[in-house]
């Protein structure tokens, strides 16, 4: 199994996108796009699935997926069938059975971790996986962090709601206003799902502008990817 989580070191385009922005649809030019996804693809000597993510809850098979499946997660069992979620302050999910005989990655923001009344993304993911959560591994990429993330009332309803012990990932802001923690969320749903092993969510976008692109600090700014496979 291997997994990458890029940064945005390395590429070629320039201004709000510099440098490795992968992301087709946030104003890049086409063709420097293409030449990070070719530095990407030279690196990996692999081909992601890319998905045309709608920050809902669908999981695509990445065997059988077309491409830009519009979908926010991908589960493959084929060996060099590589998943992939480009974000920009979103939290990005991986998980691997402990066999080695399934990954998947997922997109998760604030509405795909809601979901609802089915669940999430994040329950989604792992009901595809077909894998008892205790026979999983999870780990959690950069993600934009407690302290930058002020969201209304709306979105801690959602989660608060159908979950009050969820109170804990939030601490509350100015009126009205409250600040997420968007990896103890997922942590909270993976454990729901019988996931424990649950690694990462160190590491914050907003903050760390050498680092990473943030679409909350920035606005116009490019997208790092998130991969995972069988080799």
């Amino acid at each position: 199994m291997r997994a990458v989580s890029t940064t945005r070191a390395g590429g070629c385009s320039h201004g709000a996108y510099a440098s490795l922005n992968l992301g087709t649809r946030v104003g890049d030019d086409p063709g420097a796009v293409e030449r990070n996804r070719e530095v990407l693809r030279g690196a990996l000597h692999v081909e992601p699935l890319w998905l045309h993510q709608v920050h809902g809850t669908e999981v695509v098979d990445a065997e059988s997926a077309p491409p830009l499946a519009h979908a926010d997660a991908a589960v493959s069992r084929t060996r060099h069938r590589v998943c992939a979620v480009l974000t920009a302050d979103c939290l990005p999910v991986l998980l691997a059975d402990r066999a080695g005989e399934v990954v998947a990655v997922a997109h998760a923001g604030w509405r795909g971790l809601a979901g609802d009344a089915r669940g999430g993304i994040i329950e989604a993911t792992v009901a595809r996986m077909n894998v008892p959560g205790d026979r999983l591994v999870a780990w959690l990429g950069p993600a934009i962090g407690q302290a930058a993330y002020e969201v209304g009332e709306d979105v801690h309803r959602a989660f608060v709601g159908p979950d009050p012990a969820a109170a804990a990932a939030f601490r509350a802001g100015r009126a009205g206003k409250f600040h997420a923690d968007l990896a103890a969320l997922a942590r909270r749903r993976l454990e729901a799902a019988g996931v424990t092993a649950v690694y990462g969510g160190g590491y914050c976008t907003f903050s760390d502008r050498e680092r990473f692109f943030s679409y909350r600090r920035d606005g116009a700014t490019g997208r790092m990817a998130t991969l995972i496979w069988l080799d």
